[in-house]
């Protein structure tokens, strides 16, 4: 399990490295400006989805690793607050922001659409911190425990 743990998480934020670092960027380089926004929205609905999925796969596999080894699950482990700071960006920074992001692109709303750009990419980037912290971590964990992975 712990194995599977360093795998996921690790995926993951090569998924999220490659979302923000190469498929956004690029889009932007070779499509017209609004063909580019249309599949980067896409893109990263898609990626919302991911990482709800790998947020609580990782916090399921948390609290079984945690029962197994200690007979009951500590809530505040950093293995535990990670993937929870993860779903948490992913919440507010992708389905809390990205529908204000829309009235925002129709005029409507508090804040401009580049306000809300800004915040939603800090939501990004600590979610991206956070699963690369717990990758590192995990990998850690699972090298110590079973050497040669």
């Amino acid at each position: 399990m712990l194995k599977l743990r360093a795998l996921l998480a690790t995926l993951w934020a090569g998924v999220l490295m490659a979302v923000a670092g190469l498929a956004a960027p690029a889009a932007f380089a070779a499509l017209e400006r609004a063909q580019a926004g249309r599949y980067v929205a896409q893109l990263f609905e898609w990626e919302a989805q991911l990482s709800l999925a790998c947020a609580v796969l990782l916090l399921l596999m948390e609290r079984r690793l945690q029962r197994d080894a200690l007979g009951r699950s500590h809530l505040l482990s950093a293995e535990v607050l990670l993937p929870l700071v993860a779903l948490f960006c992913v919440v507010l920074g992708y389905y809390g922001i990205q529908p204000q992001m829309a009235l925002a692109r129709a005029g409507q709303g508090a804040w401009s659409f580049g306000q809300l750009h800004a915040l939603s990419s800090i939501f990004f980037g600590v979610k991206l911190l956070a699963v690369m912290a717990l990758a590192w971590r995990s990998m850690a964990s699972a090298s110590v425990q079973q050497p040669g992975l």
